[in-house]
């Protein structure tokens, strides 16, 4: 099915609910929760997930597990999707935490099928073997770290949030400190509490991590530069250290 909302399907006597949705470009999907677990993949664009605790980059041909009621925002950057909302009992293992996975040619070619399915489907058939296999494939998926921690509420989860909006080479701890009406040595250690990491290394994060949305439109070199990276070669490696694999993989 195709662009409709899963509420109208959802008393549906089926473990798996295939639902496809094509966005406007740069739309907002407020926050909202699903009872059902979510793995939402993107055929195109870029997605930006945000949940309370964490900010996740899911870039074309990936997709990201959505544990059931979680609440969370989506912005679609230019993207269809094919998603599957899927039983939670039907599923223990699904992760406690959005995940970004890996999408392989068998699972890409599973989800593209199941999402041509209408409601009520033959679960006792092809129908049904196909959503079935989409979820054993689920279980083989590899994780992909793009994402970066969020302090859970007050001044510096409204910087993070500013920040991911805008990433900015040139802001350092001390305009943080100063936003935040505290000391750099208070700022790191609150911040530190709150996401595990150092406020500079997670700006550092953050910055990469809006590399992907710009690797659709420009280059390797033009984005290096916008990121203030002194040669391609820097942010490639910087790049490749932070997500396990270079920046041409994501184009």
């Amino acid at each position: 099915m195709r662009n409709v909302p899963v509420s109208e399907f959802d008393h549906q006597p089926f473990d798996v609910l295939p639902i496809g949705t094509d966005y406007p470009p740069d739309h907002l999907l407020a926050r909202h929760e699903h009872r059902r677990a979510q793995l939402l993949y993107g055929a195109s664009g870029v997605m930006l997930v945000e949940t309370d605790d964490g900010s996740w980059t899911v870039p074309t041909d990936r997709a990201v597990l959505i544990p059931p009621g979680v609440p969370h925002e989506v912005r679609m950057l230019d993207v269809s999707t094919w998603s599957l909302y899927v039983e939670p009992d039907a599923v223990p293992w699904w992760p406690t935490r959005c995940t970004v996975v890996e999408v392989g040619p068998l699972l890409r070619e599973v989800l593209r099928a199941a999402n041509a399915l209408d409601v009520p489907y033959d679960d006792g058939g092809r129908d049904g073997t196909l959503v079935r296999l989409a979820l054993h494939e689920l279980q083989r998926v590899a994780p992909i770290p793009l994402s970066v921690s969020l302090p859970p509420r007050g001044v510096l989860r409204d910087l993070c949030r500013a920040y991911l909006a805008e990433p900015d080479v040139h802001v350092t701890n001390a305009d943080w400190a100063r936003a935040a009406a505290v000391s750099e040595r208070t700022l790191d250690r609150h911040f530190r509490a709150a996401t595990g990491v150092g406020s500079a290394s997670w700006r550092v994060r953050a910055r990469l991590l809006s590399s992907l949305p710009a690797l659709r439109r420009g280059t390797v070199t033009e984005v290096a530069g916008r990121l203030g990276y002194a040669t391609p070669a820097a942010f490639t490696a910087a790049f490749s250290k932070a997500f396990g694999a270079p920046p041409s993989r994501f184009r």
